[in-house]
């Protein structure tokens, strides 16, 4: 199924265009991996392909967009969703059924099929994605990474000929993320479908795609095999967009490190989850936990999907009580303000963005603590890259943006410790780099930080420490052995730079 671009342009009311003068054609049965720095308009071309724009988004759209032959103005979503299937960079917000099994049999059932006809759809799209074990879930109890793979199932089961998808491994766990894509490339391999994939984690996408499409400022600036596109190192590298290399010895000081230092025994914990027990419904999620994170040290939370690394968020950040054990501060920081206390930054930053503008939001939590500083707020402000759309609504922005805007509203409170939950949706990594290095001067002045991440060339970079949570519990298993072969293996086989 070929799909046609000619001339395009999108422009949200009142801002710059999104995507200017773009043309494009993508030939049917073509693997194509899209790129380039958060904001260039990936995900408004994406959502131009199944007809969200024009029909569903206040946006002005002139130019042609062809899905095999047909002009998309021309046709409904409803027509368009069984011939492009889009996988939204924000998977929570395209489910709505009670159980996965129910979304799953949403789309198909709608479409008039015969029940058996929807049960074998529902059954492919749950064995493509690896997720059986999820069918009778409530989606209300899932992880980021186990919604997208719910998201994208429930579009694979519509049985679309060209299928989209926006960052599609972003919260996904290592195992979850190969079998994702090697779904994809099975799909495009087997089945003949057309495969776009927005990404920006290159390595593994670059492996299966034979095309690459790098966007910036809503134009396509490169336009070619993985091979060739790649070795515009230097380009790339303006755009803050990174390409892979083989795996320096040595680089990796954190997977030297799991546990606790010598330095930190002989410290006090910052804060202690003692003999730590969540449940969900019935599944027990932290059975026994004990964790200590230190004041001023970089530690990195690793697992697969599903393994409770939010729920530990949660808990830190006073917004989930666990069933049995304790949550242990020290004396001055159990003196501030919840709020104050531990910055939690989401992985979906709408869940915690709700004023009318960037400026108003990073100041909201300053002015109603009364430690409002305009200089820092300032710093704060250049340092994330939000200087030029602070009066903007945060909801008009990318989703790297959006993430941004979310961290610069959590920092400006000053808290004891800085927990960031999947940082890198949306995030290119010249952006991303920019703000872990801002966030390590911090660290360097006193500011304990946890990253939750799958993003192991995140992990090598920044983190001093590691904690691997399996089964409820941190690992106890000992480097180079279990999870941690795995992790080091992973982290070589995924590793992307920036710059020459």
């Amino acid at each position: 199924m070929t799909i046609e671009i000619e001339d395009l342009t999108v422009q949200y009311h009142g801002q710059d265009p999104a995507v200017e003068d773009l043309s494009l054609r993508i030939e049917d049965g073509e693997f194509v991996l899209l790129t380039g720095p958060s904001g260039c308009g990936k995900s408004t071309l994406t959502r131009c392909l199944n007809g969200l724009i024009p029909h569903t988004s206040d946006a002005l759209m002139s130019g042609r967009v062809m899905v095999n032959g047909a002009p998309t103005a021309e046709r409904t979503v409803a027509q368009l969703a069984t011939e492009v299937g889009l996988v939204f960079q924000n998977p929570a917000s395209q489910l709505f059924g009670f159980t996965v099994d129910e979304e799953l049999r949403f789309g198909p059932s709608n479409l008039g099929l015969p029940q058996h006809e929807v049960a074998e759809r529902c059954s492919f799209a749950l064995d493509a994605t690896g997720i059986e074990h999820l069918r009778h879930r409530a989606t209300r109890t899932l992880s980021g990474g186990e919604q997208q793979r719910v998201a994208i199932a429930s579009v694979l089961a519509m049985r679309p000929r060209v299928l989209v998808l926006d960052e599609p491994t972003s919260n996904l766990d290592l195992k979850g993320s190969h079998a994702v894509l090697g779904t994809l490339a099975r799909l495009n391999r087997e089945h003949g479908l057309t495969i776009l994939v927005v990404e920006h984690r290159l390595a593994d996408v670059g492996r299966l795609a034979n095309r690459v499409l790098v966007m910036d400022q809503g134009r396509i600036a490169l336009d070619g095999p993985p091979a060739e596109v790649f070795s515009r190192k230097e380009f790339l590298s303006d755009l803050g967009i990174r390409y892979t290399r083989p795996f320096p010895k040595g680089e990796c000081l954190a997977a030297r490190e799991p546990g606790v230092t010598p330095r930190d025994a002989q410290r006090k914990p910052l804060v202690q989850l003692q003999e730590v027990e969540v449940a969900y419904d019935s599944r027990v999620v932290l059975k026994g936990l004990n964790l200590a994170l230190y004041p001023g040290e970089f530690v990195a939370l690793v697992g697969d999907n599903g393994a409770g690394k939010t729920t530990i968020a949660r808990l830190l950040a006073g917004s989930l009580e666990s069933q049995r054990g304790r949550v242990v501060w020290e004396e001055r920081s159990r003196r501030l303000p919840l709020g104050r206390r531990v910055g939690l930054l989401f992985q979906n930053p709408l869940h915690q963005l709700f004023c009318d503008t960037v400026a108003e939001e990073i100041a909201f939590g300053p002015r109603n603590f009364a430690i409002l500083d305009e200089e820092k707020l300032a710093d704060l402000t250049h340092a994330a890259g939000l200087s030029g759309v602070q009066a903007r609504n945060s909801y008009a922005l990318s989703v790297g943006q959006q993430q941004r805007v979310a961290l610069v509203s959590v920092l400006s409170l000053e808290p004891a410790l800085l927990v960031l939950d999947e940082p890198t949706m949306g995030q290119d990594w010249g952006s991303l780099s920019r703000m872990m290095d801002f966030l390590t001067r911090l660290n360097g002045h006193g500011q304990a930080i946890l990253l939750i991440t799958h993003d192991y060339k995140l992990v090598c970079r920044y983190a001093h420490r590691i904690l691997m949570l399996e089964g409820g519990k941190l690992s106890s298993v000992p480097p180079g052995a279990g999870p941690w072969k795995e992790f080091n293996e992973q982290k070589e086989s995924t590793n992307e730079v920036l710059g020459t």
